[in-house]
């Protein structure tokens, strides 16, 4: 039954994730299998897509229970999309790890965390309890803290307590919005609670929920005021979690608040998408600005992601069909491009006798790797948005977006911040791969191996010279998203 294909993604990861504790003694027979683990989860999200494309909505009853009483897993295209984009990200960083030189990744609990984060990461998108969900992002985060926690970077252990601490302001404000909804109507599905906001009655505490739930998402994706956290997070984290971090962990968030003015919140949306286009352009600027001016080549692209979340909260606030089919091209192509920079910064920095990033003292160290030096060249081509890349996809879906909301304030401020992407992005790759070292620097003959990101890169020239499916699959998104009665039925049915 294609319903059951929804499990995949979720208790494939676990059940490796159990698998490699018990191999723990045996780390290349654990790597392969969590391999082969993420390999299979990518796969079945492959599946689930296929189906929606059918015009299927898929839904699992866990345990036999209907819902609204028992927990439910819905794949429906919003949830599709981004759990292939995840899936997609996380057997990459599987393979990355396999040929990463780091002592963190050789650690028997590496691989299990690792597994498990994407487990985390699936269910909070495939899940329909509001509850569940907050349950699946726990998980992802503190198996996420766990990986940060054991970096090899020194300052590994402070990031990942301080996330932690501002991780649990997020928490309370989910289960406090969680609490809020379930006093209100008694039920945690989250087609049960559109079904009961639909008739246009709002009680107090349902409102502020949305402003809870709301808080939550927006600190789960470092949003302006909330991201001070992810700097220091996401620099100090292995290569491979990093790489996930600011592609894909960071979209839970993002996904959250689609979810939430798409299902439930629809007569809050209008106010919602003003106050999210406010707070994008503010990050646009000040993610853009903060790449130019910093110090390290992995925290100047954690820096971009803020950036690169603002054009997606614009896209969302512009709230046309267009506009939101821009944003979600824009996540799933951002998802590749930064995923394989972060990638290739790993590769050069682990060439270096300190494992830095540095930009006073990596300057120079790509010069002699040709390969490594066309891949970031390609993925800053994306991130900035150059044709035939998939970033230049990204950037006219939702400038186009932006012409059919007529915001055109906005749409100029969007398009003339891209111009600072190209300048930091440019920037870097010379100063990494063009000039030569300002003094003697000594480089490991081997470092980490560039297949992962190669495989990213080349996803990104695909998805630029071929879009079609991809802009395809998110208009049929938005316009599924358009009618949440599509989803209450499937969930519910009747």
């Amino acid at each position: 039954m294609p319903n059951v294909l929804l499990i995949g993604p979720i208790f494939i990861p676990l059940a490796f994730a159990a698998l490699g504790v018990t191999l723990s003694r045996y780390r290349t027979l654990q790597h392969g299998f969590g391999l082969i683990g993420g390999v299979l989860a990518w796969l079945s999200s492959i599946g689930v897509l296929l189906e929606n494309l059918q015009g299927n909505i898929l839904t699992y009853r866990l345990g036999g229970w209907p819902p609204p009483f028992g927990i439910v897993l819905v794949g429906d295209l919003l949830a599709s999309v981004f759990a292939v984009m995840a899936t997609t990200v996380v057997a990459a960083g599987i393979l990355y790890a396999l040929g990463c030189k780091d002592k963190c990744v050789r650690y028997p609990a590496f691989m299990p965390l690792f597994l498990a984060m994407g487990a985390g990461l699936n269910g909070a998108l495939y899940t329909g309890d509001i509850f569940t969900l907050f349950v699946f992002i726990e998980l992802m985060v503190i198996t996420s803290v766990i990986l940060v926690a054991i970096s090899d970077n020194r300052l590994g252990l402070e990031a990942a307590i301080k996330y932690l601490f501002i991780s649990a302001m997020g928490t309370l404000f989910l289960l406090i919005g969680i609490a809020a909804l379930y006093a209100t109507f008694g039920t945690l599905n989250m087609a049960d609670i559109g079904r009961l906001l639909a008739n246009d009655q709002r009680p107090l505490l349902a409102q502020a929920a949305a402003v809870l739930l709301m808080c939550a998402f927006l600190l789960k994706s470092a949003v302006f005021p909330f991201h001070f956290w992810q700097p220091d997070f996401h620099t100090t984290a292995p290569t491979p979690i990093g790489s996930m971090l600011s592609s894909v962990v960071v979209k839970v968030g993002i996904y959250g608040l689609i979810r939430m003015m798409t299902l439930m919140f629809t007569a809050e949306a209008p106010l919602i998408q003003e106050l999210l286009i406010i707070l994008g352009i503010i990050g646009i600027f000040f993610g853009s600005l903060g790449a130019l001016r910093t110090y390290d080549a992995k925290r100047l692209l954690a820096y971009s992601t803020f950036g690169q979340i603002g054009f997606i909260l614009v896209g969302i606030g512009w709230g046309t069909a267009a506009a939101l089919s821009g944003a979600l091209v824009y996540a799933v192509n951002h998802a590749f491009v930064k995923s394989s920079l972060l990638m290739i910064t790993g590769v050069v920095s682990s060439r270096t006798m300190t494992k830095t990033a540095r930009l006073s003292e990596i300057g120079g160290a790509g010069k002699a790797l040709a390969v490594t030096s066309g891949l970031y060249f390609l993925g800053g081509l994306a991130l900035a948005g150059v044709p035939p890349l998939n970033g230049f996809v990204s950037k006219v879906a939702l400038a186009r977006g932006g012409i059919s909301a007529g915001h055109w304030l906005a749409l100029g401020l969007v398009v003339g911040a891209g111009v600072i992407t190209v300048l930091y992005m440019f920037r870097t790759w010379q100063w990494i791969f063009q000039q030569p070292p300002a003094g003697e620097l000594k480089l490991k003959p081997v470092g980490d191996s560039p297949l992962a990101p190669a495989l990213l890169i080349g996803l990104c020239v695909l998805l630029g010279l071929y879009a079609a499916p991809l802009l395809d699959i998110a208009a049929r998104t938005v316009s599924q998203l358009s009618n949440p009665q599509l989803y209450i039925r499937a969930v519910l049915g009747g």
